[in-house]
């Protein structure tokens, strides 16, 4: 039977840590840090890894991540989702799994088992914390291995019913830096998802994120807009807070990419998202769930996973 983790195996006074950031349960010897470049291989049990990006942040990348991971669920596929944001993780909140505690781990083999909420299998950084307030203070080195070990270490098919996942949604932080290059590194992607606000500077941001994908030879399978109108509740006016998608229609159309979908300015859509049910499973017959649904069959179909 999987067992727990105890707690005291996340302190960072274990000998070697940043060897084992996660403070899994070793047999033998703990193996050294890579040097040099990674070997590329494919995340057991996941058919399909489509990264959601966003160069700023800010621009709600994690409440589409999530919601889109449930979308693809509610057509059938077994998702699951990886929050690879190491400083910022946010699946624990938008999933209802902050007071969960800390994941089990498989017997035999020491992986991590996903936790599953609105039948998505989930792992976070997050749920391995003792204290959710408490900063990661992580330099480069010890940041990597986090990462691979997230990627590497973790059991999709002990999860959710069993069986492999269809397609895993990766959660990246924001910017383009160490974590993004390390993950296009590792593990072959299908693609990835640009989130961005028609803001000019998240547009000319995200133009530096399509850049970035372009320059490791991963494929940008399309952008969302995220908070694109706000329609008034009382008069139905409809309103471009953040500026009119001109900016982000003609970056797509520079770039050779699509637009997979406009996310309205909505309240409700951050307030789901607060309480632990994100919109796709709080409202799924509004607008707002729709265009999430919408997104999620152009994913899917772009991945080559037939869906209803």
């Amino acid at each position: 039977m999987p067992s727990y983790i105890p707690r005291r195996l996340l302190h960072t006074t274990r000998v070697l840590f940043h060897e084992n950031p996660l403070g899994l349960p070793q047999k033998g010897s703990i193996p050294r840090f890579q040097r040099g470049l990674p070997t590329k291989r494919p995340i057991r049990n996941v058919a399909h890894i489509v990264a959601v990006s966003s160069a700023k942040g800010g621009v709600g990348k994690s409440t589409v991540a999530a919601n889109l991971a449930i979308a693809l669920a509610r057509l059938g596929l077994r998702a699951g989702i990886l929050d690879a944001d190491i400083f910022g993780p946010s699946v624990p909140t938008l999933f209802d799994l902050a007071q969960s505690g800390p994941p089990r781990l498989t017997d035999p083999g020491n992986q991590l088992v996903p936790l599953t909420s609105y039948g998505v299998r989930t792992m976070s950084l997050g749920y391995l914390s003792p204290d959710e307030s408490a900063p990661v203070v992580w330099r480069g080195p010890m940041l990597l291995k986090a990462v691979q070990q997230l990627l590497h270490e973790v059991d999709w098919a002990a999860a959710g019913g069993g069986g492999p996942v269809d397609v895993l949604v990766l959660d990246l932080p924001p910017g383009t830096g160490d974590v993004q290059l390390s993950i296009a590194q590792q593990v072959p992607l299908d693609g990835a998802v640009v989130v961005t606000t028609p803001h000019v500077l998240a547009v000319k941001d995200a133009v530096k994120g399509v850049g970035m994908f372009a320059k490791v030879g991963v494929p940008v399978l399309g952008l969302v807009q995220n908070m694109g109108v706000f329609s008034c509740p009382c008069c139905g006016e409809r309103t471009a807070v953040f500026g009119g998608g001109e900016r982000v229609a003609k970056m797509c159309e520079d770039n050779g990419i699509e637009l997979l979908g406009d996310v309205p300015l909505h309240p409700n859509i951050g307030e789901d998202g607060s309480r632990g049910k994100p919109t796709v499973a709080a409202e799924p017959e509004s607008e707002r769930a729709k265009v999430f649904m919408d997104v999620a069959r152009k994913l899917a179909t772009k991945v080559g996973l037939e869906v209803s």
